[in-house]
């Protein structure tokens, strides 16, 4: 049976949260390893919290929630605050994390809004 395109929306925002909570993990462990951490401390911060809603997300959506629309919200908010902080910094890390995140928050925003 063919996927409706509500289904296929929902498998491609699923697809990037989980893209973007894996790049967050990344860019969060590998913050810890550098030599700044002071410089960092922001960024550590918002990677954690940009994971940890990303992969809830992932879990709420793929078991067909009732707010799907509030919970996008709060993953395109997470991924644009990571994105803003992560710009600030030259790590490929970062860059791989503002990547990701972008394309999350665009994919999972109401109009496809890019960051």
């Amino acid at each position: 049976m063919a996927m409706t395109n509500i289904e296929m929306e929902t498998q491609t925002q699923i697809a990037a949260c989980l893209e973007a909570m894996n790049a967050c993990n990344k860019c969060y462990v590998s913050s810890l390893k550098e030599y700044d951490l002071g410089m960092l401390k922001e960024s550590i911060r918002l990677n954690r919290e940009a994971a940890e809603i990303c992969s809830f997300a992932a879990s709420a959506l793929s078991r067909g929630t009732d707010y799907k629309d509030e919970i996008l919200a709060l993953v395109v908010k997470a991924c644009r605050a990571c994105v803003a902080e992560c710009e600030k910094h030259e790590h490929l890390h970062c860059k791989a994390c503002v990547d990701s995140c972008r394309k999350c928050a665009e994919v999972c925003s109401p109009a496809g809004l890019a960051v």
